[in-house]
């Protein structure tokens, strides 16, 4: 089946049970909004949610961007030169284990309440999966191909070149789709803890304000945002990196 076809018939049945439920248990507006009214609420306030969508993609996309960069640098330091990961992969796990939320309030208090704090909350939570993935992929290296490269005297460099580096792509590629998953989560947490614009913004000022279609209008905004960002990265994955094994 088509994935557009099965994309718009999953859209449609939690379309239907999202009625479903509001009419069987007859919820009001601030508790759910039906479908239909976020629905207009979406084309009344179009034009904020664009202005604040273009915040959130500016972070989104520059976050994803330093944090491919930043992993990927990590992750060649740490197969090239051993001795880096002893120093490196606590660092990496010190990463996972303090929560965004926790971090995210210093980050607005060091680099104040513009992008720069987004970008970094967003290059935080991207960076394990980006690094240890492409670390991971490096370290799994085909050993016939390495000791056939030997036989014909290619040197560590031009074997961690040509061909250490080309079969860990398959492996960076699926921690990339992670990464481009989970980035708008971390433009939109950054947006939470402190910011005067974007969608994340947007969401919490809705809801103080007791305005809950439009909250769920920029949240389905951030839904249908993230889905396309998904998209485009994978399609670029599988045309840029051909030799993938296809799941």
């Amino acid at each position: 089946m088509n994935i557009f076809l099965r994309g718009f018939i999953l859209i449609i049945s939690l379309t239907l049970l999202w009625e479903g439920v509001v009419t069987i248990f007859k919820l009001p507006s601030y508790i759910l909004p039906a479908p239909i009214d976020v629905l207009k609420t979406w084309f009344e306030y179009k034009n904020l949610i664009a202005s604040q969508l273009m915040t959130t993609l500016t972070e989104t996309l520059l976050g994803l961007s330093l944090g491919i960069i930043f992993g990927c640098f990590t992750a060649l330091m740490m197969a090239f030169f051993k001795p880096v990961t002893f120093w490196i992969l606590p660092i990496l796990l010190i990463s996972q284990a303090i929560p965004t939320f926790a971090i995210a309030p210093l980050l607005v208090i060091w680099f104040g309440y513009g992008i720069t704090a987004k970008i970094v909350t967003t290059i935080l939570m991207l960076f394990y999966p980006i690094t240890s993935s492409f670390f991971d992929g490096l370290r799994r290296t085909e050993t016939g191909w390495l000791d056939l490269a030997k036989t014909m005297n290619a040197n560590k460099f031009r074997m961690f070149w040509h061909i250490r580096i080309p079969a860990a792509l398959p492996a960076l590629a699926s921690g990339v789709r992670v990464a481009t998953a989970i980035a708008p989560i971390g433009a939109v947490v950054g947006e939470w803890v402190g910011a005067s614009k974007g969608l994340g913004f947007l969401m919490l000022n809705s809801n103080e304000r007791m305005q809950i279609d439009l909250m769920f209008a920029s949240l389905i905004t951030i839904i249908l945002f993230s889905l396309i960002l998904y998209f485009c990265v994978n399609r670029l994955l599988r045309t840029f990196i051909p030799w993938q094994v296809e799941q």
